[in-house]
């Protein structure tokens, strides 16, 4: 499976067949969301950072509930979630997805902003990796990643949902969690990689570059 980071929570993961997957496509946050194509986008609640479907080419299908979608050979779980501390009085609801293709098994925890339940924890399961957010204010902040991180125990971890260079949201940066994380947080200069590279990273918490282009 290939994992390419497009900044704030927008991932795109490309299955062993070719299908594109597109997670939380962005608007509005400082800086733009190169326009990309998908064939499948998954959004995680419907706020403008991580619902732009209009910057999306090619989709065929958006997910953004809760359910058990199988679509070739890639099997892809919406599971309830709440994006705050407080069974959803605030921000609502969020959706974890959870994707696997054969090759690999990965999470993203969207806006997720309660602490971990065993529950939840319990329907995630065994995840190669985890996409977490860490920037706090709308979501769990560096020390709620890392208690997610420590709960789920994926292969690896990688950050999300942070402020960067031209950022304009209330979030924190990437620092906290890597000060609290320690030499278990691993920089790459790249923002794309196979995840037949993880068991080399096993254990880390990436923090990945953002790409600007399209990519393919």
């Amino acid at each position: 499976m290939k994992i390419e980071y497009f900044g704030h929570s927008c991932v795109r993961l490309t299955v062993e067949d070719g299908t594109r997957i597109l997670i939380d496509p962005y608007d509005g946050i400082g800086y733009p969301m190169p326009r990309l194509r998908a064939e499948i986008v998954l959004c995680t609640h419907g706020h403008f950072d991580h619902h732009y479907l209009e910057g999306v080419e090619g989709a065929r299908e958006v997910i953004e509930k809760v359910g058990s979608y199988d679509r070739g050979p890639v099997h892809i779980e919406g599971i309830a979630a709440f994006h705050d501390d407080v069974g959803g009085a605030k921000r609502g609801r969020d959706i974890v997805f959870v994707i696997e293709d054969g090759s690999a098994r990965v999470c993203h925890m969207g806006d997720i902003g309660e602490l971990p339940r065993a529950d939840l924890l319990r329907a995630i399961g065994k995840v190669d990796l985890l996409f977490v957010p860490v920037g706090g204010t709308y979501t769990v902040d560096a020390e709620g990643a890392l208690a997610y991180i420590e709960a789920v125990r994926p292969r690896v971890a990688m950050a999300i949902h942070y402020s960067c260079s031209g950022c304009s949201l209330d979030i924190a940066g990437i620092e906290s969690l890597c000060k609290l994380a320690g030499n278990r947080c691993a920089r790459l200069n790249v923002s794309s990689f196979d995840t037949d590279l993880l068991p080399r990273y096993a254990g880390k918490v990436l923090v990945a570059e953002r790409r600007t282009d399209a990519g393919e």
